[in-house]
């Protein structure tokens, strides 16, 4: 009996800390998991070679996150972003009884930004949110064209198999080619948020990213809400051109949703800086994905049924898009790397900006001539952890550029994750944080989470490699039975690991390093997370200029069998 009592007991006991441990968000477990400490274990500091390489123009249709507005960064310039998007009918080939005499009350669109929810006022019924994923707060100069651009789905040029690729600059070029049909459509000059408010220019010349709830009233006093929606880009569209171009369509152009993405053929939002604020404006990041447009009209009921009623019509955005890219940048350093000895910073920007190269164990072959890895082997190192730690050179990013929660190293030369990432399934409340162990957040001087949204200002960036470099230890050497390729190494900043997709570049790139002339490497990708972040941060490089306490360099802790 008493030892059923203890059983139960431990059982119990066991139980309470598991249910304990589960409920501890990332922050702790990083602290008390993957801390730095270290004892009983050996050291060893290996130099690595680490250098800046520009992108270019990336390509960016069919992001699944989009950069959108104007923003000037006071480290890497200004960044505008625009974007085109076809749409569908929710309802295809919808039916207008009473043609002639259609009357369309409004035409709206909604977008719904990234926010948090707050709370209600128990009183009012309204509810306060905070925007999140948003740089800047000044308005930007908005401009919704009708779009005569057709986004293809395949380039035939190349074959009908190949998927199309559309690249962050072609803005100009697609402008060039008439995308812009007819006048601006968001030519409204009221207030969605101030009944009374007229030529306040809130939804085009004065576009701003507003945090309020967005109330849809059931008449034109504005007493009543019909309907609460959670802060979004809310825009009166034309209704006359709404009218011609759906009311009274064509036959058979709305009949189904192919026909009609090329009969209409999608919506151009271009953003350009506001009067009022040349210099400034705001940066988000927007999920098309979700937006609508409402046409409300009236009709017959049917063609039995003459009573006039109130009807709805929706179009989702859907179908292919282009986000176009372009930037002033204040930093033309980087273009021109130095791949032999490297860099004294690294500059990471997102979108069509720059990358880091990294180059382990001078860049050498993992073969029998590489003389670290070969010690570790020939002397049966057990590796405990293998980290990259990046610091930030506070002195150049300042304190007023935003900085990315999050950098992201992977396999270069394959355009793949390293095992690290494969290994790791630790998750945390927000996406944007798993994997925390392989790392790569932004951390203070205590190694501890920064919280970006709370105004408080990084160190480094810490991301383990343990795996790759027991993978290196394992199977190099001339006699192993298999080969594991010392690769070079990527470096972006990231929206999110959990996507590990790639974008193409339009226009590769080819690097060398002198210690292994015939390991050339030409590179066409880049993880597309890294095109949809619009920040950067700059880091310190690998070269003997740098402080020894802020140097990138490889540590390795390490134990010898006895």
């Amino acid at each position: 009996m008493k030892f059923n009592f203890f059983l139960k007991t431990v059982i119990v006991g066991i139980v309470i800390l598991l249910f304990a441990s589960c409920d501890r968000d990332f922050n702790e477990i990083g602290s008390g998991i993957v801390g730095d400490e270290h004892y009983g274990m050996n050291k060893y500091i290996s130099n690595v070679v680490a250098y800046n390489q520009a992108l270019g123009p990336v390509q960016s249709n069919n992001l699944p996150i989009n950069q959108f507005g104007y923003y000037n960064n006071p480290v890497f310039g200004k960044t505008t972003a625009s974007y085109v998007t076809q749409l569908e009918l929710a309802v295809p080939n919808p039916t207008f009884y009473d043609q002639a005499n259609v009357v369309v009350d409004s035409v709206y669109l909604y977008v719904p930004y990234y926010s948090t929810f707050l709370s209600t006022d128990t009183d009012s019924g309204d509810s306060t949110y905070e925007l999140d994923s948003i740089q800047g707060n000044s308005n930007i100069k908005l401009s919704i064209y009708e779009s005569n651009k057709f986004l293809e789905t395949y380039d035939y040029t190349n074959g009908p198999q190949q998927l199309q690729k559309y690249y962050s600059n072609q803005q100009t070029q697609f402008e060039s080619e008439g995308m812009i049909a007819g006048n601006r459509l968001n030519n409204d000059n009221g207030s969605i948020y101030d009944a009374a408010a007229t030529n306040d220019h809130s939804q085009n010349d004065e576009f701003s990213f507003n945090s309020k709830q967005i109330k849809l009233y059931k008449e034109a006093a504005h007493t009543n809400v019909a309907e609460r929606k959670a802060p979004g880009m809310f825009i009166n569209l034309d209704k006359n051109f709404f009218r011609n171009k759906i009311v009274n369509a064509p036959s058979g152009k709305l009949y189904n949703n192919n026909v009609f993405k090329n009969y209409f053929r999608g919506l151009y939002f271009k953003v350009e800086a506001a009067a009022s604020s040349p210099n400034q404006g705001t940066l988000a990041m927007m999920n098309f994905a979700r937006g609508t447009i409402t046409m409300i009209y009236h009709d017959k009921t049917s063609d039995t049924d003459a009573t006039v009623i109130r009807k709805t019509l929706t179009l989702n955005f859907a179908g292919n898009t282009v986000n176009f890219l372009e930037n002033d940048n204040n930093l033309p350093g980087y273009v021109t790397p130095n791949p032999i000895i490297g860099d004294d910073n690294l500059y990471l920007k997102g979108g069509n900006g720059s990358m880091a190269i990294i180059d382990l164990f001078g860049g050498k072959k993992n073969d029998d001539l590489n003389p670290e890895l070969k010690d570790m082997r020939d002397h049966n190192w057990l590796i405990n952890e293998a980290s990259l730690t990046f610091y930030i050179d506070k002195t150049k990013l300042g304190t007023s550029a935003p900085e990315p929660n999050r950098i992201y190293l992977y396999d270069l030369t394959h355009n793949r994750p390293l095992a690290d990432f494969f290994v790791d399934a630790t998750t945390s409340s927000s996406t944007k944080f798993n994997k925390y162990i392989h790392g790569g957040i932004l951390l203070d001087d205590n190694s501890q989470v920064v919280k970006v949204a709370d105004g408080t200002r990084g160190t480094k960036y810490k991301i383990r490699i343990t795996n790759h470099i027991r993978n290196l230890v394992k199977f190099g050497g001339s006699a192993a039975t298999a080969d594991s390729t010392n690769v070079r190494l990527g470096l972006v900043v990231t929206e999110s690991i959990s996507t590990v997709n790639r974008a193409n570049l339009q226009s590769t790139f080819t690097t060398t390093n002198s210690a292994n002339p015939d390991g050339t490497l030409i590179s066409k990708y880049v993880p597309v997370m890294s095109v949809v972040n619009p920040l950067g941060t700059v880091l310190y490089g690998s070269t003997p200029n740098v402080p020894s306490d802020k140097r990138l360099q490889l540590e390795i802790y390490y134990t010898k069998p006895d």
